[in-house]
């Protein structure tokens, strides 16, 4: 969600943590006159029932705090397809969804009830409440996965459910809604992972025309960073010289072009959201920086002509490419679409900056 807001330009985002969350004058302080609260937070797992009780007492700690700040904000939760269930977690998300319509009822309010499925995306968190993620670390890591339990669940990527909780806020409406995700039985996904893995160990990249393997693949590459980089192609040499592989792709709109950058010269400080992105420098020397949105460690890659490397750029983090060497640098890019202007995909925003803000 963060990362969104950013992309989007938007840079007054207070984020509410737990300490913040039961600090009754603090939340009304940080609820004065906002537009929107994205209200993401919940229990979602816990071997005490009562724990699940949380989510109750945060709806109302939320509307008790707003209606002391004397704040009316458009208000879209968080909810899940599960709400309503037989379970502890269903009848207390239940009872949330309820609290704050009956808010946004009594108070005039706009109030938005988002049932998401199961979501997933880049860096989750693995052995939790998301199997994708589970799948992703082992395979990253070189375990086999096993399954427990083959069924089919529904899947929906986490940028796309932020996507369509950013547009209730620009069409606030009291609502229910229920996002449809990709079913998919846990068997398929993990074939679909291990075909990732497989081909993506030696360099080799998916078919990204579908938006769903895209961001599949966006999230399993997620877990190889920054251990599995560089890549290195293999190097074919004969008497006339060297060949590798810079990129093979089993399908897609895909756009390749050259750089070349003056000595001390840096391209880039921006990241994207969605796109997959490669850098290859064929000639000269250079420092590929790495900094993973809202925090402060930068990973660097130094890489040569010399012995080619590939860095693949993962989603949601800002990046540059800064010539170190005393010569012309040549790099190859490679991006699965094409560049449209209007939605380059491409947030401006510096690499080294000297501290990660909110």
């Amino acid at each position: 969600m963060r990362c969104a807001l950013r992309a989007r330009a938007v840079d007054e985002v207070i984020p509410i943590d737990r300490k913040l969350a039961a600090d009754a004058a603090g939340l009304q302080a940080a609820l004065l006159g906002v537009d929107a609260v994205m209200h993401l937070a919940g229990v979602n797992r816990s071997a005490d029932d009562k724990a699940f009780d949380y989510n109750i007492r945060l709806a109302q700690q939320l509307t008790k705090a707003l209606d002391s700040a004397g704040s009316r904000p458009i208000i879209v939760y968080a909810n899940s397809i599960q709400s309503g269930s037989d379970t502890r977690f269903g009848e207390t998300k239940q009872a949330a969804a309820d609290h704050l319509l009956a808010w946004g009822r009594r108070t005039s309010a706009s109030v938005a009830d988002v049932r998401l499925p199961n979501l997933f995306g880049e860096h989750g968190r693995p052995h939790y409440n998301s199997v994708v993620a589970t799948f992703c670390d082992e395979l990253a890591r070189g375990r086999q996965p096993t399954i427990i339990e083959d069924r089919t669940l529904s899947l929906l990527h986490a940028q796309d459910g932020v996507d369509l909780m950013l547009d209730l806020v620009a069409r606030p409406a009291t609502r229910t809604v229920t996002p449809e995700g990709r079913p998919m039985r846990v068997s398929e996904l993990l074939v679909q992972l291990r075909a990732f893995c497989d081909d993506y160990s030696r360099g080799g990249l998916p078919d990204l025309t579908d938006r769903f393997d895209r961001a599949l693949f966006n999230t399993y590459r997620s877990f190889c960073f920054p251990d599995q980089y560089p890549i290195y192609p293999p190097l074919r040499s004969d008497n006339r010289g060297g060949l590798f592989e810079a990129v093979r792709c089993r399908g897609g709109q895909t756009q390749v072009f050259f750089s070349s950058t003056h000595p001390g010269a840096t391209r880039g400080n921006h990241f994207h959201l969605r796109k997959v992105e490669r850098f290859l420098v064929l000639d000269g020397s250079a420092v590929i920086a790495l900094r993973r949105l809202f925090r402060d460690e930068v990973v660097k890659f130094r890489v040569s002509g010399d012995r080619p490397a590939i860095i693949d750029i993962p989603t949601m983090w800002t990046h540059s490419i800064t010539n170190v060497g005393s010569k012309e640098l040549l790099t190859l890019f490679w991006a699965d679409e094409l560049l449209d202007p209007q939605r380059s995909d491409t947030y401006a925003e510096r690499v080294e900056a000297a501290k990660a803000s909110a």
